[in-house]
């Protein structure tokens, strides 16, 4: 659990040094994502439970890269929802593209490893989109599961969706039943989102790497998803 007191003992030189890591990784992994030609069917393949990523706003499937490979290195298919593209899309528009990548393959007993926006199209995804019930459970890192304070100063409607005023964010908020499906994974300083990512009845884990995207690319976020994959359904 996270440590309410934590994050005011941070020094404000410690936080903009991450902020700065956090912008120089997330501009390095959209220029990779833009040059890369993998091909996301290349990571179908595994005998483990499949997996679907669901990656943040703004951002494209391959910039999840080092997840993706750790998890079908440890035997998962994983599948990407490539026609949400770079996920601006409203969150239950965004969702019914995941419910529908599920039915079209074929999927069951999958887990969702999402980041941040992908978080909030998970929970909406498992709250209202499986009937089939195809999805077992739901990892996600750097999720607004209670918004961003920041939000109400962005001009893009895509980013003010993420306002702890939004009532879809609040509506989603109030709905605990399936919390106990989810990790919520995060650092102890997250620069986009001052609230946390702690969800109330979720298994909620703290990893020392800071920030919201760098987080992504550290060793320890992979070793944990890839533990909590293992678990037992």
């Amino acid at each position: 659990m996270s440590d309410p007191g934590a994050d005011a003992r941070i020094s404000p030189l410690q936080k903009a040094a991450w902020w700065a890591q956090d912008y120089v990784y997330a501009a390095g992994w959209q220029v990779r994502g833009l040059l890369s030609r993998v091909q996301p069917a290349s990571f179908r393949n595994g005998t483990r439970a499949p997996v679907v990523i669901i990656p943040g706003v703004y951002e494209n499937w391959q910039f999840m890269m080092p997840l993706i490979q750790a998890i079908h290195d440890a035997g998962h298919p994983v599948h990407v929802v490539t026609v949400l593209q770079r996920n601006k899309l409203k969150v239950p528009e965004a969702a019914k593209l995941v419910a529908q990548h599920l039915e079209e393959a074929g999927l069951r007993d999958a887990i969702l490893v999402a980041h941040s926006k992908g978080g909030l199209i998970g929970k909406y995804t498992m709250l209202s989109l499986d009937p089939e019930h195809r999805i077992d459970r739901m990892i996600a890192v750097c999720a607004p599961f209670s918004g961003s304070r920041y939000a109400r100063y962005m001009l893009l409607p895509s980013l003010r969706i993420f306002s702890p005023r939004n009532a879809l964010t609040l509506q989603m908020s109030r709905e605990l039943t399936i919390n106990s499906r989810i990790t919520s994974i995060y650092g102890p300083f997250d620069p986009h989102i001052p609230e946390g990512s702690v969800l109330p009845g979720a298994t909620n884990i703290e990893l020392p790497a800071a920030g919201h995207f760098k987080i992504l690319g550290d060793p320890a976020t992979a070793r944990i998803i890839v533990e909590q994959l293992s678990l037992p359904a």
